[in-house]
């Protein structure tokens, strides 16, 4: 790997050189261009592609890019580990705040190579690649067969990829042993992480409709019955501000933490950057082992805010119409969305019962994704561990995260394989915002 350093650097060089946006519609066309360099890439080194063709994005007439599906190695007596990666970015200029040009590779004294994609994805994404030259140019066989699923819409919410590891779980993903996901970071910026669970999501919409227009407060005040008087009343009966959800029933079926899970927790050496994302808030528990118990293994519910209210600058003293509230809820390991959201549409409806209001509420579930919980005794993590373990020289933080990512749980339900997060970036890489940096390329050592 050292010996190749500036080839790798230039790889990745050239990827971030691509601005492949998935979400800029008008801009697509980079996004296949990062594709058909990403199979040349592969292919060069001896990598067997499939492109395989997505159709259109829903809704609209414009292409989905390919899901690139790559094979190396086909030894029966190795195990077979199909490993996820994306080659989408998000959007980024300089003008957002950054200190170089985002779509230029910035190397710094430090050795961090800056630049937007190093750290999501396209930095992981390619360490795979290297991890497999460093072999051919150590005249060395990879000890394992390698199947790749690299897709080019995960920061657009993965459009098409459900239905193509479908169609592929007889066919391309057929005889895979296990899954490795190279999508995620670490949980500090000091220690190496595996991850074995993520929360799942449930988006919420109220919608209150009490008359067709605004009315103003001097005249009609104390007269109409107003919208924002019941939203208030009922995103206050949802969650207090000690963080506990008030809603009846909803702490039944969380899987319990154990004591040896919480001792691990509060080993876990994070300063208050790390516990609080660096925006200096302020953390709900003193002790480490119940904040981050809080934010990764017991389900949240979160108030996003209230539509609609006062459009405008300045004083405003209408009384709106209608009025919409947006709130969401993590969920964990044993929590079925069908349940919980009955009892949530069963509390909304009977506290809005309560008020006595001549209002119309509507109470509507517009996204959703399950949680994910591995086990992590199985060889797939354990072998992620042994590998931390001698590249990094620690043993491994062994975390929940509180945020989603569906394409976990995709492969976990469509597969039936352990499926392994194994991150190589740092909790301060900066992934989606600006200056997004990655490590230097010792990940293709951990790969390997």
């Amino acid at each position: 790997v050292d010996k190749l350093e500036e080839v790798f650097i230039e790889r990745l060089r050239a990827a971030i050189e691509i601005p492949s946006v998935s979400e800029q519609e008008d801009k697509r066309d980079n996004v296949f261009q990062m594709a058909k360099w990403l199979v040349h890439e592969m292919e060069s080194l001896g990598i067997q592609v499939k492109q395989k063709d997505l159709g259109k994005q829903p809704g609209k007439d414009i292409d989905l890019p390919p899901l690139i599906i790559g094979r190396y190695g086909s030894d029966p007596s190795k195990p077979t580990i199909l490993a996820y990666s994306h080659y989408d970015v998000q959007p980024a200029a300089l003008s957002d705040g950054w200190n170089d040009e985002p779509f230029k590779l910035t190397q710094k004294e430090d050795g961090r190579l800056c630049g937007r994609g190093t750290s999501d994805d396209k930095g992981p994404l390619l360490n795979w690649l290297n991890m497999i030259q460093a072999f051919k140019n150590a005249d060395r066989d990879v000890p394992a067969n390698l199947v790749f699923c690299f897709e080019g819409m995960e920061e657009s919410g993965s459009q098409g990829l459900a239905d193509a590891l479908k169609e592929e779980s007889a066919g391309e993903f057929a005889k895979i042993d296990s899954v490795c996901i190279t999508d995620t970071a670490w949980s500090t910026i000091d220690r190496p992480t595996l991850i074995r669970g993520l929360r799942g999501i449930m988006f919420y919409l109220i919608n209150i409709d009490g008359a067709e227009s605004d009315a103003h407060s001097g005249a009609f005040g104390g007269s109409l019955s107003e919208p924002m008087t019941d939203m208030v009343n009922l995103m206050a009966s949802l969650v207090d501000s000690r963080g506990e959800i008030l809603v009846p029933g909803i702490y039944d079926d969380v899987l319990p933490v154990s004591a040896e899970e919480r001792k691990a927790l509060g080993e876990i050496k994070m300063s208050k950057d790390s516990l609080d994302g660096g925006i200096n808030g302020k953390l709900l528990h003193e002790d480490q082992a119940d904040n981050l118990i809080a934010r990764s293994r017991k389900p949240a519910l979160s108030l996003h805010g209230i539509e609609r209210a006062s459009p405008g600058k300045g004083a405003s003293t209408i009384i709106p119409g209608r009025i919409l509230g947006r709130f969401s809820i993590r969920t964990v390991a044993n929590m079925n969305i069908a349940k919980i959201d009955e009892l949530v549409q069963t509390h909304l409806n009977a506290r809005f019962q309560q008020l006595g209001s001549k209002n119309k509420l509507s109470v509507q579930l517009t996204g959703r994704g399950d949680w994910f919980f591995e086990e992590v005794d199985h060889w797939n993590y354990q072998a992620a561990i042994q590998a931390t373990e001698k590249v990094w020289g620690v043993t491994p933080n062994i975390t929940s995260e509180g945020g989603s990512i569906p394409i976990a749980l995709d492969f976990k339900k469509v597969l039936n394989r352990n499926v392994v997060l194994l991150p190589v970036g740092r909790a301060d890489d900066h992934p989606h915002s600006e200056n997004g940096k990655c490590l230097p390329l010792v990940n293709s050592e951990l790969l390997g």
